[in-house]
């Protein structure tokens, strides 16, 4: 008997301590994160640092070429039309003028953000021929074969994306080459080469700025500009270094990149292939500046590369920022006249310094913070993202 009671009482002992059934999980739902977005915020000029800023005559002529464009739209009409009849001005009639037609309003994101990322890009100048040489490297014209696909009548959502890509057989459009295979001779008999460059990295580069000038062995110039490109995204170089370990995100910049191609040229068509992007070129006639997507020419410290999903091609823009590696403060009136592959997203400007090794010097050593107002017309409703 008491062996069959320890045995019940071992029974019961053993039901209380029976762990609990736990609830059933529930999965995870991943979360997308949000888009970021513009969010524009009217604001009094007094709030603008140090407004009109520095070199307020330099950004007049780059206004009047953008009224080239403006100027057959009807709300910028009568705005353009007083500005070419006062022609040049002084600070004092520009300032008022922009005070007169425009509202500012700060450029800040969904998220809370008022600042971003400024760069700065340039035309560069090459050495190069009409004829291959040893090490030389192609610049290409838009080849035939390369079609171009606009969507955006059926599909919406496609609105400002152009599609690109190539016949294979008589009814299929696959992706056109990539850097890579075009490097590999894919192009064949559909490559029509305008010029050679004798550096393959500064042509790399002069890719990424969409224009330049080359020196012939003549001593006669070749001014290109950007064309179009194979439909590829661009991919930063100098963020492949970083991730192989080659450069620190503190080093990486243009004229580091061209110290690691020079110091690893057995490695440097692995480098450039980290981008499959590629630009096609155009020649260009005339001397007053390489060609911006506005279709105007770009003015050399008054002119910057947008996203004009946030900011509309034409409109003038106040960027306050600093000074390439400086903390000196860098307050400028400029025009928003060009776009870029790695320019997306509303406070993103790159900053067109000029021509030549100088204003690639600055440029290739641009990366700061800055904040962006947007000049909007007073007649206008308030600005609003573009779909």
């Amino acid at each position: 008997m008491r062996f069959l009671l320890l045995i019940v009482l071992a029974s019961v002992l053993a039901a209380c301590h029976t762990p609990p059934v736990k609830p059933p999980v529930k999965p995870i739902t991943p979360t997308q994160p949000e888009e970021i977005t513009a969010v524009y915020k009217q604001t009094q000029w007094s709030a603008l640092p140090n407004w009109p800023g520095e070199q307020l005559n330099n950004t007049w002529p780059s206004w009047l070429n953008s009224c080239k464009r403006l100027a057959t739209r009807p709300v910028w009409k009568d705005i353009c039309a007083e500005a070419v009849m006062l022609g040049q001005q002084d600070e004092t009639s520009i300032k008022a003028f922009f005070e007169k037609h425009f509202s500012p309003w700060q450029i800040t994101t969904n998220t809370g953000t008022d600042t971003g990322l400024v760069t700065g890009y340039y035309e560069p100048l090459l050495k190069g021929s009409l004829t291959p040489k040893v090490g030389s490297v192609p610049f290409y014209a838009v080849p035939d074969n390369l079609l171009i696909l606009d969507l955006a009548k059926q599909y919406t959502d496609l609105k400002g994306k152009r599609l690109r890509g190539r016949l294979e057989g008589t009814r299929t459009v696959i992706p056109y080459w990539s850097r890579q295979e075009i490097a590999e001779g894919k192009m064949g008999n559909s490559a029509k080469v305008l010029a050679w460059a004798d550096d393959a990295v500064e042509a790399f580069f002069m890719e990424v700025q969409g224009s330049g000038r080359i020196q012939l062995e003549d001593g006669s110039l070749l001014r290109l500009g950007y064309a179009d490109q194979n439909g590829y995204p661009y991919k930063s170089i100098g963020k492949w270094l970083i991730e192989q370990g080659e450069l620190t995100p503190d080093k990486a910049s243009m004229q580091s990149i061209q110290a690691w191609a020079k110091a690893n040229p057995q490695r440097l068509q692995e480098m450039l292939n980290a981008n499959p992007s590629v630009v096609f070129f155009r020649v260009l006639s005339g001397t007053d500046g390489p060609i911006g997507a506005l279709n105007v020419p770009l003015t050399d410290e008054a002119s910057a590369a947008v996203d004009p999903k946030f900011v509309p091609l034409g409109s003038p823009i106040y960027l306050a920022t600093t000074r390439p590696n400086d903390n000196q403060a860098m307050n400028r009136l400029i025009q928003a006249q060009d776009t870029g592959g790695a320019i997306a997203g509303p406070i993103r400007v790159d900053y067109f310094w000029g021509f030549g090794a100088k204003a690639g010097e600055l440029a290739g050593r641009m990366k700061q913070k800055g904040q962006v107002w947007l000049l909007w017309p007073k007649a206008l409703p308030a600005p609003e993202v573009r779909k």
